[in-house]
């Protein structure tokens, strides 16, 4: 079958995921089944529970990985919401790694019809199709403030004022391609340089699929998988920050309040051991054949 979708930090996942050890493998973000092909084809006892927002992702990725047979197990809902069930439905062998690569995937970007593109006749942005809010009502009736909040909170834009007040004084807005077209009238693209709407998509596409209370959520849940690997492969620096100061936290063991003068709290809250203090990024030649992976970083984590 075609596959549409090239995963990022392919190798780099394999190394730090393949076992021989008999147990489970999650993909919490199991989109097109790249990363989940590969530790299922180098990991011969690992069985896959595989989670995805997006029921066009499960669809997918049942037909790509049904030469594995009952190695895969397939959820379609939130890692969050799904993972009481999944501990409790899996009982029989140990949860060894969990890998979650947070953003869109290519083939959402490449369906205009889903509205993530800067070319999109729409604007919708749902990684959950069955979800209420869209970016279209985003766009269209947030206020002036709401938006300006949206977009320098979830997009780091400097000039996120000028634009909130831009998108109210040209609604209605219906399509990605309005809306960027907008965008590159305020803000030039210098050269072969990034689109000047990036920002304003990332920020609105976060606010309209909850990501990084879903990141959050993920993690609070993850760290009751005791003895299992966590990755996470974010895309840009919010999202980045989140990990690196959530496994940080795990790290610590006294949690007692700066001001104590002694430890009460027993000094034994550390969940494990932080693996990279520095992000893994994508080398030269991932970069050049897949440009998405330029902006890609995975940071892991061991649980006791």
């Amino acid at each position: 079958m075609e596959i549409p979708h090239k995963p990022v930090l392919l190798n780099e996942v394999i190394d730090a995921f393949a076992t021989e050890g008999d147990g489970y493998f999650i993909d919490a973000t199991l989109g097109y089944g790249g990363h989940s092909s590969a530790i299922l084809e180098s990991s011969p006892n690992i069985h896959l529970i595989g989670i995805d927002r997006d029921i066009t992702a499960i669809n997918f990725s049942k037909e790509r990985l049904k030469e594995f047979g009952d190695r895969v197990t397939l959820y379609h809902g939130r890692f969050s919401e799904m993972i009481g069930e999944i501990i409790e439905n899996h009982k029989d062998k140990p949860i060894l790694g969990v890998l979650a690569d947070i953003g869109v995937s290519s083939l959402q970007l490449d369906q205009l019809d889903r509205g993530f593109s800067f070319d999109s006749d729409n604007l919708d942005m749902r990684m959950d199709q069955s979800s209420e809010l869209t970016a279209e009502r985003v766009i269209n009736s947030y206020s002036e403030y709401e938006l300006d909040r949206v977009l320098r909170d979830y997009g780091e834009m400097r000039n996120s004022k000028k634009v909130a007040r831009e998108i109210v004084n040209r609604r209605p807005i219906s399509s990605g391609r309005e809306l960027a077209e907008m965008m590159s009238k305020i803000e030039r693209r210098k050269g072969g340089g990034v689109h000047p709407a990036t920002q304003l998509f990332q920020a609105i596409r976060i606010e309209v699929n909850g990501e990084l209370d879903e990141l959050e959520n993920l993690l609070d849940r993850a760290k009751e998988l005791k003895g299992a690997k966590i990755g996470i492969i974010s895309f840009h620096s919010l999202e980045d920050r989140v990990v690196k100061r959530i496994f940080k936290d795990w790290t610590t063991s006294c949690v007692c309040p700066p001001e104590a003068f002694q430890c009460k709290c027993g000094d034994n809250h550390q969940l494990g051991k932080n693996l990279t203090k520095k992000p893994i990024v994508a080398s030269k030649e991932e970069e050049r054949e897949n440009r998405r992976s330029r902006s890609a970083k995975l940071r892991l984590f061991q649980l006791d």
